[in-house]
């Protein structure tokens, strides 16, 4: 009997040491190395940097496509216009909404669909005029 809970115990603390191990090689191997957490002065400073460049016009060239940001009460679209064409950029629902289907283009129409929980589907279709993207 004293065998028997010798091994349990040997057995128990071999499992006990490679979970350990494994779950110090997931956290520092797979992952990377273990994250800190930034200060306040850290956070506001990355804040500022990514709202300045968010702010900060891009220079558009007549060789350049023309992009614009549309947004309904369904969710978000950036789509870009060139050469007659218009293709979706990126989408993305509002809250309560999913997407249901997409056509992003390039296309004379392009087209994305965003279902609520409850309700009827919200569908944009979006072509190229001569200022940019637009919606029907």
């Amino acid at each position: 009997m004293k065998r028997l809970v010798l091994a349990w115990a040997v057995t128990a603390a071999a499992a006990t040491g490679a979970a350990v191990a494994v779950l110090g090689l997931l956290g520092t191997g797979v992952t990377g190395p273990s994250s800190r957490v930034l200060s306040g002065a850290e956070v506001r400073a990355a804040l500022s940097t990514a709202t300045a460049r968010a702010a900060t016009p891009m220079p558009r060239t007549s060789a350049r496509a023309q992009d614009r940001l549309m947004r309904t009460e369904a969710g978000t679209v950036i789509a870009s216009c060139s050469g007659g064409l218009v293709t979706l950029r990126s989408w993305s629902p509002a809250q309560g909404y999913s997407v249901d289907g997409v056509q992003p283009g390039p296309a004379r129409e392009a087209k994305v669909e965003f279902e609520p929980e409850d309700g009827e589907e919200v569908e944009l279709k979006i072509f190229c005029t001569p200022d940019g993207p637009a919606t029907r």
